[in-house]
């Protein structure tokens, strides 16, 4: 800062997105692809084939909040995807994400890939993942990563960086005759199931393109499932005004 108190302004840095040939429209995708999760993996897809040296394409904007509403939020790594468990990620469970979702399991997702001036956003409920999928997942970690996770108490202060170093060193030493290192109790995964999607795709003069798909509510006292059980009926979609 120059002063204190100066302000910076950012008034002037305006980048260019899509222009008007390049608009996200119904007609394009619905015909073909009803359920959000198909337009999920063709956009991930796409970002994939444009990734640059520099980018983590699965890397996401997780939002959490305490009891009281009070939020939080943080990038982490998206692991897996699919219809059935959501979106799948890892962690520290006494950290302040997962103490946060342990008592208010209401989260959303930001995905945003500038490149192709495309993001999207997910909100659903998380809920931790069986035992044994952890164990999987945490056994093909590199073995450093694993030495990390087991001494780390995540959000906790520490007095100083050599204190994790030793640590690490006593750890590893620790399993350095062991073909495997066990996962601890307090690490593993969350299964984030959406209840929402909104693709959104930046317009130059910022008529931005805006689709939501709404999960329909599930069948109540024994109705019959919704949409007679089309499970490419259970989303509605609108377009939202950018």
């Amino acid at each position: 800062m120059p002063n204190a108190n100066a302000k910076c302004f950012t008034l002037a840095m305006r980048k260019a997105y899509h222009d008007k040939k390049e608009v996200l429209l119904e007609n394009d995708i619905l015909p073909k692809m009803s359920n959000p999760f198909d337009i999920f993996h063709e956009w991930f897809e796409a970002a994939k084939a444009s990734e640059k040296s520099y980018t983590e394409v699965n890397a996401v904007c997780l939002a959490t909040a305490t009891k009281e509403g009070k939020p939080s939020s943080r990038m982490v790594l998206l692991k897996s995807y699919d219809p059935v468990n959501g979106f799948t990620i890892f962690t520290n469970y006494e950290s302040r994400k997962g103490s946060e979702i342990d008592e208010n399991p209401n989260v959303a997702l930001l995905f945003f890939w500038d490149f192709l001036s495309r993001q999207i956003r997910v909100e659903g409920k998380a809920k931790r993942v069986p035992a044994s999928e952890s164990d999987e997942y945490f056994g093909q970690r590199p073995r450093a990563s694993q030495v990390s996770a087991r001494i780390s108490a995540q959000s906790q202060p520490v007095d100083s960086r050599d204190t994790l170093l030793k640590r690490q060193k006593e750890e590893a030493d620790r399993w350095a005759a062991e073909e495997h290192i066990p996962r601890p109790d307090f690490w593993g995964g969350f299964h984030i199931i959406p209840e929402r999607f909104e693709f959104w795709q930046g317009q130059s003069d910022r008529l931005h393109d805006r689709l939501v798909f709404t999960r329909s509510p599930p069948p109540v006292n024994g109705q019959q499932e919704v949409n007679g059980g089309d499970k490419e009926k259970e989303w509605s979609v609108q377009r939202l005004q950018p």
